[in-house]
């Protein structure tokens, strides 16, 4: 069996010793790292790849809310918190989970085994982290289907809804998987599976048709690349 790939995240020392401890119990899972920070984790995440993160809500300089607003992929998360169950709840229709410090022995196995299911049975899907004002949520990048560019902020279209995320288009470009999303223009990005239709434009531009209805026109440049990389 493949294992699971965890990386702690907690200022405190004796709260990730409790989390290795819990984990020493399920030898599916693999713990690939350890961060008292944000800046830590973002490193060791870029490294390692992990399947979850064990995620401290508070911490100092900057939240796990934070440090999730500044990756790019996401990965499974499970919150945990000493007292912050208020943030916390805002979260339990998006995140994996959440453990209130000390975590019991019985409640911690209850959310091993939704991570089991999540992620062995292939449900996985890899998502941003999205803090607008008081909401928080995790999108998930193939529900994604359009991003448009709003200065320093990029404005995200899913599932009949729209939310702002605090990065750029480039920013968002660079970390963005390429054989899913298109730049079509300066000021946009596409998810190419959610293309209905492609027309051509004088001057060798083209026009995609979204299926949810939006109709958007290609640059001269990009559309030279999307045909290229497409074979038209």
């Amino acid at each position: 069996m493949k294992k699971l790939r965890v990386l702690i995240v907690d200022d405190e020392r004796l709260a990730r010793d409790e989390m290795k401890r819990a984990l020493a119990n399920f030898p599916d899972f693999e713990i690939v790292g350890e961060a008292a920070n944000a800046d830590e984790a973002r490193r060791l995440i870029g490294l390692n790849r992990p399947d979850l993160l064990l995620l401290d809500v508070q911490m100092p300089r900057e939240s796990g809310f934070d440090l999730l607003e500044t990756i790019a992929h996401v990965p499974e998360v499970i919150f945990i918190t000493a007292y912050d169950q208020y943030a916390v709840k805002a979260f339990e229709a998006n995140a994996l989970d959440y453990l209130v410090k000390p975590v019991r022995e019985e409640r911690f196995a209850k959310t091993i085994a939704k991570v089991r299911y999540k992620l062995n049975i292939g449900a996985a899907d890899k998502q941003l982290f999205v803090k607008d004002g008081d909401k928080c949520q995790f999108i998930k990048l193939s529900e994604l289907y359009l991003i448009e560019s709003m200065d320093n902020y990029a404005r995200l279209y899913f599932n009949n809804q729209k939310t702002y995320l605090k990065r750029s288009l480039n920013q968002l470009e660079e970390k963005l998987d390429a054989a899913m999303f298109f730049r079509i223009n300066r000021a946009q990005i596409i998810n190419t599976n959610f293309i209905k239709q492609i027309s051509p434009l004088p001057g060798g531009k083209l026009s995609i048709s979204l299926k949810t209805g939006e109709l958007l026109e290609v640059s001269e440049r990009q559309s030279v690349k999307f045909k290229t990389l497409n074979g038209l």
